[in-house]
């Protein structure tokens, strides 16, 4: 409800000339707040007798809230609580009209020709300077009203669910005790069937891949690095099991569109850029960054869009955002720490689900048995290795080697490894050591078994890296494989597997929709909690 609309619903003895405003206030009064009177031509008061005073008799419901008898609501209840939220809802409704009409009121007491001659200027300022600000704060209540509404009716819907849903359960228990009573020996027993416990659940990461969840696209991510996306190229992605295709528009700034043509369903990526308009190489259709067709050769002009996606681009990084919901208006940096330099970027499309990528570069304990012949070459096997982590956060760092390492949602893992030389170790800490590696991964599921990996590396270790990523593909590849056969890919977690399990957890929250993430908290106390049994899988 809008200030403007409120107004316009007012009774029109309120504002019409022929009535003029009392100066008494205090004629009436409802739920404390100062009532003007408005009187008519023969004197008489409208604001206290008079046929819109009942609108505003209406007690306030809240000391009327149905109070719940279980921990589920039966269908009595639940129509209850419905009627509850639509009284509460109209008596809130009523008391914002109100509200508008003392105000009203006083811009008529303020304003009247009548009531300027017995006041000076000074006083009609200090009058008006009042009004605006009760008129501010009426504002913000209207709006505060707009938003319990929503609430209301988001409620209304839940209540619906919920009692279709006990409905449901209702009759399935009617017949599900009926055949116990049939199966069972005695009553006794059926009782003891229905009231055992669920066992406790653990993190189970196994079988085909699953579609994703809707909630996860609703980030951002980056999808391509800047120096690869020219005024005159184009960079066809995946991204959750969609074709698109980035390209630069007229004024510099990059575009995502659909990769298919919206007149005979023609990747776009096999054509050209004109102008800042990606041009179909079938028949010469041009779109903008926004996916208007432009131009369409040969024929009349037709109002053609194809989808787009917000795109962004910040220190040397396209983002896109594929989600249903509104865009965040902050995107992470990801760039290395200060003195650090950009060596190199590379690009590579692997046949592997990104979750399990994820979880192979959040550990990092493989690294003496897998890297061998990379990075680790010469590191000892210790006799236990543990990652500590803060109380409340996805990064952490590993004991005894010196690697911090941290997790971005939605996709990002960002490390740091102080090292002097192939297969030396330094120290038991990147605070220990002189130099340092970091590099930055980034997991874009392009589809359920293939992930786009943006890799960046600072430093000078080039010559390694196809190798390194190699030496872990062959593992995941492996992983993959069994996963989708029915093998549980984190059967037994131990206490260095910390961060892969916070991130499947995180991923799991985000999945099921819930309200407060895991381990997203980063202001409190980041003490590092050294439980090693703190994240062993269960959840």
């Amino acid at each position: 409800m809008t200030t403007v609309a409120s107004l316009s619903l007012l009774p029109h003895l309120l504002i019409k000339p022929s009535f003029r405003c009392c100066s008494r206030k205090g004629v009436g009064r409802y739920g404390g707040i100062k009532v003007y009177a408005v009187l008519g031509d023969d004197g008489a008061e409208y604001a206290k007798n008079n046929t819109w005073e009942a609108l505003f008799h209406v007690d306030d419901p809240g000391p009327r809230v149905p109070i719940a008898k279980g921990k589920f609501l039966d269908v009595n209840q639940a129509l209850e609580v419905v009627r509850f939220d639509i009284q509460y809802c109209d008596w809130r409704a009523r008391q914002d009209l109100l509200t508008i009409m003392v105000l009203h009121n006083k811009v008529v007491e303020v304003l009247n020709p009548l009531a300027r001659e017995f006041k000076s200027i000074g006083t009609l300022r200090k009058e008006l300077a009042e009004l605006q600000e009760e008129l501010a704060k009426a504002h913000n209540q209207v709006h505060l009203s707009e938003t319990r509404v929503s609430s209301a009716l988001d409620k209304l819907a839940q209540m619906e669910t919920l009692v279709n849903d006990r409905l449901l359960q209702d009759g399935g228990s009617s017949a599900s005790t009926a055949e116990c009573t049939s199966l069972a020996p005695s009553t006794s027993a059926t009782s003891r069937i229905v009231n055992k416990k669920p066992p406790r659940r653990s993190l189970n990461v196994s079988g085909p891949v699953q579609p994703y969840n809707p909630s996860l696209k609703n980030f951002w991510y980056p999808v391509a690095f800047s120096s690869d996306l020219k005024d005159d190229t184009m960079v066809p992605i995946d991204c959750f099991e969609e074709q698109w295709v980035i390209f630069r528009g007229n004024d510099g700034r990059p575009g995502c569109v659909m990769n298919t043509c919206a007149h005979r369903a023609c990747p776009l990526h096999l054509g050209s850029v004109n102008e800042g308009r990606i041009q179909c190489p079938y028949h010469g259709w041009e779109y903008s960054t926004d996916g208007k067709c432009e131009k369409m050769p040969s024929t009349k002009m037709l109002n053609v869009r194809i989808r787009s996606l917000p795109c962004f681009e910040q220190e040397g990084m396209v983002w896109i955002w594929p989600g249903n919901d509104p865009p965040t208006s902050t995107i992470p940096s990801l760039l290395p720490p200060s003195g650090f330099t950009i060596h190199a970027e590379i690009v590579m499309e692997l046949p592997v689900e990104h979750g399990l990528l994820l979880d192979n570069l959040l550990d990092l304990a493989h690294a003496p048995f897998t890297h061998t012949s990379t990075f680790a070459k010469g590191w000892s096997v210790p006799s236990l290795v543990k990652f500590l982590t803060p109380s409340s956060g996805l990064q952490g760092y590993w004991d005894p080697y010196p690697i911090d390492m941290e997790f971005r949602p939605p996709c990002m893992v960002l490390s740091t490894i102080g090292i002097s030389k192939p297969g030396k170790l330094e120290g038991k800490s990147t605070k220990q050591c002189s130099t340092h590696l970091h590099q930055l991964h980034i997991c874009l599921p392009s589809s359920r078994n293939k992930t786009r990996l943006l890799y960046r590396m600072s430093l000078d270790f080039a010559p390694w890296i196809k190798h390194v990523l190699n030496e872990d593909l062959r593992l995941v590849l492996g992983q993959q494989e069994r996963m989708i056969n029915g093998a549980n890919v984190w059967n037994w977690p131990v206490s260095y597997d910390k961060l892969g399990i916070r991130y499947r957890l995180w991923r799991d929250a985000i999945e099921r929709g819930v309200d407060r993430l895991p381990f997203s908290n980063q202001n409190e106390d980041e003490d590092e909690d050294e439980d090693e049994d703190e994240d062993d899988g269960q959840s």
